[in-house]
């Protein structure tokens, strides 16, 4: 085989093949018709994104001038017919198709697939927020369903080491993509459902068009997660894309790595958590002892005022302080009466007939009887004479009668 002895630059070759299908008329003014993938708005305005049927796909652009005269809203999965021509871009040398107008032609079939079997899976109650079972706060374990190549897994490996070095993932490889991609990711679903070491599991893939990820708007995978009693994260695709798995999954995780930071808490902030609960726990244990010792001392003080032993005690005190009271009253009493009848002694003694006999006086005794007369007295009669120191026997030989002025008698 004889080559040719010029040799091209690559940015030649591209520009020849630029130039050649420039000049195709059978590739320039055409209209194509597909259902819209991967779409993108720039912020520059331009949209990017691919046109597909079921055999094939080309990728496609449509400058912001030509944009800015759309009267709808491109979305992954409609079916558009795209007027335009077909050029290469050299600086990558693929080949692509410049869009001047779009029209929409109505929703892809995917896209229809996807909506009548979420209003199917939807009536059967598979969405029911009632179902969703609570995320573990420390998971012993977090399964992991997806490709063993590829982004995702290295990136909720990266997330959950990161913050939590010692938390343990378990890997259960599957396709997530092309001809028995579901069937391999509900059977991975149920298995790492029986593994007790896995208390969540993570199930999905990166971006990508409707059509890559298929598997996981399956019924199969559906019901698989719905039937899993461990809960389950989806994160398939990107933040816009939704699947049939992200409505029933008990969490829909935008991306990996935010589904890896909802399983797996950092472990800093647990073992902070862990400490503040101790210390507020140790604090309520003592408010609750003190409160405890509080009512114990109230309720013995109840108790000792009602048991026989506290009756009896406060009895004796009542009974001391009573006696007590008792000999006060006697020893003031009797100190008064004592005082009261020196004073009445004092008076006898003052008003005594043994003081007038110690003044001189004497008494006249007759018999048992006090002489108070002389009309009692006859001569010859013997008669007793009292005095202070002792008493005289007499003989009266004589009676005088004496005058006493102001008497009846005078």
């Amino acid at each position: 085989m004889k080559y040719s002895e010029i040799a091209l630059s690559v940015s030649q070759l591209n520009e020849y093949v630029r130039r050649s299908l420039a000049s195709d008329p059978m590739l320039q003014q055409i209209v194509i018709t597909g259902e819209i993938s991967n779409f993108k708005a720039h912020s520059s305005g331009h949209l990017y994104f691919s046109l597909k049927d079921e055999g094939a796909a080309i990728a496609c652009v449509m400058f912001r001038q030509a944009a800015s005269t759309l009267r709808f809203r491109p979305e992954n999965g409609m079916s558009v017919r795209l007027f335009g021509s077909v050029s290469m871009y050299t600086k990558t040398g693929s080949y692509q198709f410049y869009a001047e107008r779009m029209e929409q032609a109505g929703m892809g079939e995917l896209y229809l697939r996807f909506e009548a079997m979420k209003e199917r899976l939807m009536k059967e109650g598979l969405f029911d927020a009632s179902l969703k079972k609570p995320l573990p706060l420390l998971p012993r374990g977090v399964g992991i369903i997806t490709s063993k190549t590829g982004a995702v897994l290295h990136d909720i490996c990266t997330v959950s080491w990161r913050r939590n070095p010692g938390m343990p993932l378990y890997l259960c490889p599957v396709k997530v993509q092309g001809e028995g991609a579901a069937q391999e990711i509900a059977a991975a679903i149920r298995q790492m459902d029986a593994m007790p070491e896995a208390e969540v599991l993570i199930v999905g893939r990166g971006g990508g068009s409707m059509e890559d990820l298929w598997p996981f708007n399956e019924e199969c995978v559906a019901r698989a997660i719905a039937e899993c009693k461990t809960p389950v994260v989806s994160a398939v695709g990107h933040e816009t894309d939704y699947t049939i798995a992200d409505f029933v999954a008990d969490v829909r995780a935008a991306t990996p790595s935010a589904a890896a930071e909802l399983c797996v808490q950092p472990r800093e902030a647990l073992l902070a958590a862990v400490k503040q609960q101790r210390e507020r726990m140790a604090q309520l244990l003592l408010n609750r002892v003190g409160a405890m010792e509080l009512r114990l001392g109230t309720l013995k003080g109840r108790l000792e005022m009602l048991s026989p032993a506290g009756r009896l005690e406060r009895y004796a005190l009542s009974l001391d302080g009573l006696k007590k009271r008792m000999d006060s009253c006697m020893q003031r009493s009797f100190t008064d009466n004592r005082h009261r009848l020196e004073q009445a002694i004092l008076r006898l003694n003052a008003s005594s007939p043994v003081q007038s006999l110690r003044r001189g006086y004497a008494l006249l005794i007759q018999g048992e009887s006090l002489v108070r007369s002389v009309k009692e007295v006859r001569e010859g009669q013997r008669l007793q004479v009292r005095l202070h120191d002792g008493t005289l026997g007499v003989l009266v030989e004589k009676t005088e009668g004496t005058k006493v002025y102001g008497s009846k008698e005078q």
